[in-house]
């Protein structure tokens, strides 16, 4: 029997085989204390963390073992909604990424085993940049994860890196997805390091691309496109305006822009480096 592509939504086999890897590859990892007098610091420190902060109980409502915790974890696992139950994966991976319990961890292989499980079982969704995010294609994947790890690399690439995040995380809000400021995100980005290969901040997108092809060989077919993509997206019924209340943008258009502007981003990035022209202040 073939299945159809789960969206919004999670079947028996997606939750099980979910709970599979959050129990082996994240609970299981956590140092173990002694059941009777669980006081090691990775223990308390990730269950008070989902307590107080996820949760938002009373931490006196915490139980006292370990096993008893785990107990409960499944047990909300199993009953939440599909998009609390994706909440609940990111907001473990982003607990488990901090000093405290990274080192117990290998990041890379758990959004490797959860994007197999998601892929497997037909889901409409995959982890990018720590967010489960409507994409499903690798390729896709790839050019966003690439461009976001190149500009967190440098100081001078923050703002860009900052847009970018922002465009990601309006795409994949499942409650209350914004495309229209996702492809403002997006485009922002591309305009952000083009500011900084022009060293001129004031300059908008394409008075950027006016300067830095002097130094940069750019395809003319790639920067005529993205200045009408600038166009569209700053003129007085494009994107950018607060006063359009009634927004034709749909997930299709803020997905291709995030994966045409990360791929733009990436171009450029090379480009530059070809030209003897670097980016500063690593972090």
């Amino acid at each position: 029997m073939t299945k159809t592509l789960q969206i919004e939504t999670i079947d028996e086999d997606l939750r099980n085989s979910l709970w599979n890897v959050y129990e082996l590859y994240i609970l299981d990892k956590i140092p173990p204390g002694h059941d009777h007098q669980w006081s090691i610091v990775p223990e308390m420190y990730f269950s008070k963390s989902l307590w107080f902060h996820y949760f938002k109980k009373p931490l006196d409502q915490l139980p006292t073992y370990f096993s008893a915790i785990k107990l409960q974890l499944r047990q909300y696992f199993f009953s939440c909604s599909w998009f609390q139950l994706f909440d609940f994966i990111e907001y473990t991976i982003e607990l488990i990424s901090v000093n405290e319990l990274r080192q117990n961890f290998d990041l890379k292989d758990i959004f490797e085993q959860f994007n197999f499980i998601l892929e497997r079982e037909f889901s409409a969704y995959r982890f990018v940049d720590g967010i489960i995010a409507p994409i499903t294609n690798q390729t896709e994947i790839n050019e966003i994860n690439e461009v976001i790890s190149l500009t967190d690399n440098f100081t001078s690439l923050s703002g860009c890196n900052t847009h970018l995040k922002d465009a990601l995380d309006k795409l994949s809000d499942r409650e209350n997805p914004d495309y229209r400021n996702s492809i403002k995100e997006s485009i922002s980005a591309v305009e952000a390091i083009t500011k900084v290969i022009s060293k001129n901040s004031k300059d908008s997108l394409s008075a950027s691309l006016n300067k830095i092809k002097e130094n940069i060989r750019i395809h003319p077919a790639l920067e005529k496109g993205f200045k009408q993509i600038y166009g569209y997206s700053s003129d007085s019924s494009g994107i950018r305006h607060a006063l359009m209340d009634d927004s034709t943008c749909e997930f299709e258009d803020a997905k291709f822009m995030l994966v045409a502007c990360s791929a733009f981003i990436n171009y450029l990035i090379s480009k530059s480096e070809k030209s003897g022209i670097s980016f500063s202040s690593d972090k």
